[in-house]
């Protein structure tokens, strides 16, 4: 465990210049904030909210990296699992950071604009655009986790991603810092959008020690009942392949075109469904789905995940990659 009371020291020197509503806890279970359920304590959990954010999250990013102190970003919590010991340093949850904050024209050719803070939750994003008779985030309708979590894993389904609409994010950024009195400094910045720095739930922001603070996209005026339409038959979709029946993370490893077939349609062929470990199983109904269901244990899904893993590439040579991140101290 770090030493709570050098973090106790960091967030009070935080609020004290940079004042905002905070939420606060001490040994927070983890599986509160995740969509699978599990996961110990993290040492310091920590939520600001409201129009103090970013000041206070800088601050707090600053103050923990020249303490040594780790700081683990939450979006969601739609694609983490969090070990069973839990996660050292501070969690620092970005769902007090919401709202639509601007809208516009995205440039020539590109039509309206609008940008979400990062706590956004994707769904809501959707809704806010439909909201406004803007097409190009439908796609997200039903997708739990934040804006910010699916700009940084590039967010994909529907044969659309987040790359596509994208056209700018603004970052708290950390990864060439200066050096002050205070150790390191963040730096605020907007980023255009690079698609060529994308890829299949790649982002460079995967490689860039950063806070993601909104991000904005170009969409296009359209009719809302249409756009609700799709939105409506996406949601039904993900009811029907059974993506709320059980706390998960959707998929668990990434398709691959080179492997002829979708990863589900390969786990199935080799009779894995319902291939259980503890508490954890492959979905009975989806074979890249693994499911919490009861009872299970962070360590369950890990070997779960990697058990279907071995068995794909033991009889049909592929490597899978899970798509399921594995965070905080697994010893």
């Amino acid at each position: 465990m770090v030493n709570q009371d050098g973090i106790r020291r960091i967030i009070d020197e935080c609020l004290r210049e940079y004042p905002c509503e905070l939420e606060l806890i001490y040994n927070e279970p983890m599986a509160f904030h995740t969509t699978f359920r599990v996961g110990g304590p993290a040492d310091c959990y920590a939520k600001p909210q409201g129009e103090g954010f970013p000041a206070f999250a800088a601050c707090l990013l600053r103050a923990a990296r020249a303490d040594g102190t780790p700081v683990f970003i939450l979006g969601g919590g739609a694609n983490i699992v969090v070990a069973d010991r839990g996660i050292r340093g501070i969690v620092l949850d970005t769902s007090g950071w919401t709202g639509k904050t601007e809208e516009g024209d995205a440039g020539p050719g590109d039509g309206p604009a609008m940008r979400f803070r990062s706590g956004t939750g994707a769904d809501a994003a959707a809704e806010l655009a439909a909201g406004a008779a803007l097409s190009g985030l439908e796609f997200l309708a039903g997708m739990p986790g934040s804006i910010g979590g699916a700009v940084w894993m590039n967010a994909r389904c529907y044969e659309r991603e987040i790359a596509d609409a994208l056209i700018e994010t603004e970052i708290i950024d950390f990864s060439e810092a200066e050096e002050s009195s205070k150790g390191s400094v963040s730096r605020f910045l907007r980023i255009p959008a690079d698609r060529a720095a994308f890829g299949y739930k790649r982002s460079p922001f995967q490689s860039r020690p950063c806070l993601i603070l909104s991000a904005g996209f170009a969409l296009k005026s359209g009719r809302e009942r249409e756009i609700r339409g799709e939105m409506e038959a996406h949601r039904r979709n993900r009811e029907a392949k059974g993506h709320y029946r059980y706390p998960s993370a959707g998929s668990a490893f990434r398709n691959n075109r080179a492997f002829g077939k979708p990863t589900g349609k390969i786990i199935d062929e080799l009779g894995l469904r319902g291939l259980r470990i503890g508490g954890a199983q492959v979905a009975p109904f989806h074979g890249n789905i693994i499911i919490n269901a009861g009872g299970a244990a962070a360590g369950d899904i890990r070997a779960l995940t990697g058990e279907v893993a071995a068995r794909v590439k033991a009889a049909a040579g592929f490597v899978l990659e899970p798509e399921i991140l594995f965070v905080g101290d697994w010893g």
